[in-house]
């Protein structure tokens, strides 16, 4: 059986999308007032447990860098500097994240992710979208 339904007469749709946490927002926004800070973190994800440890965005765009330009060939020089070229566009329109906007993303540096009991994939750098971590603590694993 196939239901339909239908909308109101005058009724808006509403999209709505996870809200990241607080906490880990500020926390993130405290890291990012000096490169050299980390902290060590474990994050619950959907697709499993991450752990690293948790750097601002300079210092991930400063660590991309650096990564890309031991790489051989214009290619990596070209994408070593991606990061804050995106940065830069986003400046000029005057759409990037400002003092009064808390972090949307998070940053790791020496990440391990484990997957379902099947294994696990070490990265040197990971972004990803605050608003997709459904837990987190300090620390990592023992």
């Amino acid at each position: 059986m196939i239901e339909s339904v239908e909308a109101q007469p005058g009724a808006t749709a509403v999209t709505t999308e996870p809200v990241p946490d607080l906490q880990l927002q500020l926390l993130i926004q405290l890291l990012d007032r000096e490169m050299r800070s980390s902290l060590p973190i474990t994050l619950t994800l959907t697709g499993g447990v991450l752990h690293g440890d948790v750097i601002g965005h300079e210092a991930w765009k400063a660590d991309w860098a650096r990564s890309l330009r031991q790489v051989e060939g214009e290619g990596a020089n070209l994408i070593a500097e991606f990061p804050e070229t995106v940065d830069q566009g986003i400046r000029e329109l005057g759409a990037g994240d400002g003092p009064s906007q808390l972090p949307r993303w998070i940053h790791l540096r020496d990440a391990t992710l484990l997957f379902g009991g099947t294994g696990s994939l070490r990265l040197p750098l990971w972004r990803g979208r605050l608003a997709d971590v459904s837990g987190w603590a300090l620390g990592r694993p023992q």
